[in-house]
């Protein structure tokens, strides 16, 4: 019966391994998922700045244009 504990122990030696392995993965796959956030998170605020920018510049370069005055036409009323 002696044998019987160390092939328990030697079961849950490599379960435990294999779990460890299975939660390394699981953390380094969380960890990369966030760091891809992270990075399309500061390009998305990059790219909002420089159009924000751009916007900026083309309104105060912009040469402000006068409409044509439209005309009036007289309201026709509904027929019933």
């Amino acid at each position: 019966m002696s044998k019987l504990p160390s092939r328990i122990s030697s079961a849950r030696r490599n379960a435990e391994a294999l779990l460890g392995k299975v939660q390394k993965r699981d953390a380094d796959f969380k960890l990369e998922q966030e760091r891809e956030y992270e990075a399309m998170v500061s390009k998305t605020a990059r790219l909002r700045e420089l159009r924000l920018a751009k916007e900026a510049e083309e309104r105060r370069t912009a040469t402000p244009t006068t409409r044509a005055p439209r005309h009036a036409r007289p309201r026709r009323s509904k027929q019933t």
